[in-house]
């Protein structure tokens, strides 16, 4: 038998947690051909060869927490991410780019990205299908696989735009019938990020209404919890309500503690979601291995004050705004007061678009207050109308002893809640969280080789199939004889994470070689342009 490739010499992890033995991998087409006891294929039958003495080979990396919507429009390449190992980049939190439908009138926004995504913006608009911009990802070619959940937030934008009301009976009849077409078009499942309008504007109900459908497609409710911090273990029994009325499994995002005041909260936690799986529930949940969390710096704010899309004209009208103030200073614990949690000093803004406002860029929000000689709300919100936008900012609210204890939970995976990136194009747009070039060789390097929280196999397990035994990708995530072609080769002695949080744009290294269904996109660390990857479907 001939084969594309033969990897030789490596020390093989399969991804199902079994002890790594000595072997070699062939690969034929987009398909594992064999996996051999060391020296029986004749490298002769083999088009390339490679030597992977030293090495460990595994299946490809299944992200299922990617917000790679944007980057890969800029680039299909997702540099930071391939050369991770990363082979399949699950989309979705709360927002999707498609179905435009409904009062979703669709477009995508070139606010952050600029000219580098215009080209999509009039074919975005015909996106009526929940798989049409997957489809259109694959035929413009990308380099990872690509799947994703439906945006919970987009659902709702579908029946209601950005209205903080409860969705009637005609707009939740709406939303069921979309939510099956996405599932009959690939959808995972749905997505809702509950701190985040519009989808907190959702209650239990309207969530268990919509996951109802979701159940009879064999589909997953992932969510990030209404709460991560002083009100975490409502927000688990929320998620767990919804897992039982709606007969679904759970999925939950990057669970953590947030909050030095809450970091004793993780035991406890831990304990629910195992209470939760003793009673017959499936949950589970990922994590990115970072003390810090990312998202907007509008989160500071209360959701209600960006209902209707009226952010901007509420933050200009004083009466609005003294409003607003009272509620960001005396919160209420009805939603995630940021800056009570973390401190001024927790708070590091680094998306700015603005020239005015590059000075601020990794700086402190205690440090832009004294700058700009302002209290600390009125710094955000002059920033956030000087930007007109929401200004990815860095939330230091974790503690690194949790994030151990959570990476030994066995129900726990690996996620990067991040985009992808090339340091080239990267850089000029400005700062980002470093888990989007080093979330997977920050868990192999710091966390399996220098701490010993976890065995190398577990590791793998949690990155490949443990995710895709969650999102019910049938032909990914072992490395088997019949198995699609995803497949890593990486040292485990050197793999390393090299973003940090004050120089994020820099690649990892450590991962030598890269293949999706077959195609090498990574040759001795450095990405070889190819374009492989597929639209990828539950049961694939």
């Amino acid at each position: 038998m001939a084969f594309d490739t033969l990897i030789t010499g490596c020390r093989v992890i399969d991804g199902s947690g079994n002890p790594w033995f000595r072997g070699d991998v062939a690969l034929a087409g987009d398909r594992v051909a064999a996996v051999a006891p060391p020296g029986s294929l004749p490298p002769a039958q083999a088009r390339i060869v490679v030597d992977g003495t030293g090495a460990v080979v595994c299946p490809g990396f299944i992200d299922i927490q990617s917000h790679s919507i944007y980057p890969l429009m800029v680039d299909g390449r997702c540099v930071s991410k391939i050369t991770q190992g990363i082979t399949t980049e699950i989309m979705g939190e709360a927002f999707t780019p498609a179905p435009v439908t409904g009062r979703n009138e669709g477009g995508i926004s070139t606010q952050i990205h600029g000219d580098a995504v215009a080209h999509w913006v009039e074919p975005s608009k015909g996106w009526t299908r929940f798989a049409h911009w997957l489809e259109a990802f694959e035929a413009a070619g990308v380099s990872p696989n690509v799947g994703s959940y439906l945006g919970g937030g987009t659902l709702r934008k579908v029946a209601l735009d950005m209205d903080d009301r409860p969705a009637g009976p005609g707009e939740q009849d709406l939303m069921r019938r979309v939510m099956a077409e996405a599932m009959e078009d690939g959808a995972f499942g749905v997505s809702y990020a509950l701190i985040y309008p519009p989808d907190c504007y959702a209650d239990t109900d309207e969530i268990v209404h919509v996951c109802e459908v979701v159940g009879q497609y064999d589909g997953t409710y992932i969510t990030h919890l209404r709460s991560e911090a002083g009100e975490i273990f409502g927000a688990l029994d929320e998620a767990f309500e919804i897992g039982v009325r709606a007969d679904v499994p759970v999925e939950i995002y990057h669970l953590k503690a947030a909050g030095r005041d809450n970091w004793d909260k993780m035991p406890r936690v831990i304990e629910r979601i195992e209470a939760a799986r003793a009673g017959g529930l499936d949950v589970t949940a990922d994590m990115y291995p970072y003390a810090a969390s990312g998202t907007g710096l509008t989160s500071v704010l209360p959701p209600w004050a960006m209902a209707g899309g009226r952010l901007y004209e509420n933050l200009q009208d004083p009466a609005q705004r003294e409003h607003i103030r009272a509620a960001v200073t005396r919160p209420d614990g009805r939603w995630e007061a940021m800056v009570s949690q973390h401190g001024e000093d927790g708070v590091m803004p680094i998306g700015f678009q603005q020239a005015e406002n590059q000075q601020y860029v990794g700086r402190k929000l205690s440090e832009i207050c004294r700058m700009r000689g302002q209290h600390w709300f009125d710094a955000v919100c002059d920033l956030v109308l000087s930007e007109r936008q929401s200004i990815s900012t860095i939330y230091f609210s974790m503690t690194e002893d949790n994030l151990r204890l959570q990476l030994q939970q066995p129900w726990i995976k690996v996620s990067t809640d991040a985009g992808g990136y090339d340091p080239v194009w990267g850089k000029p747009f400005g700062p980002v969280h470093p888990r989007g070039y080093g979330t997977y060789p920050r868990v192999l390097g710091r966390f399996v080789r220098e701490l010993n929280v976890l065995s190398l196999e577990d590791a793998v397990r949690k990155m490949t199939s443990a995710v895709a035994d969650r999102l019910g990708l049938r032909q990914r995530g072992l490395l088997r004889e019949g198995m699609l072609a995803d497949v890593v080769v990486f040292d485990p002695e050197s793999v390393t994470d090299n973003a940090t949080f004050e120089d994020p744009h820099q690649l990892s290294r450590g991962v030598n070689h890269v293949w999706v269904n077959g195609v090498q996109v990574v040759c001795d660390g450095a990405h070889t342009g190819a374009t492989p990857g597929r639209f990828v479907r539950p049961w694939d």
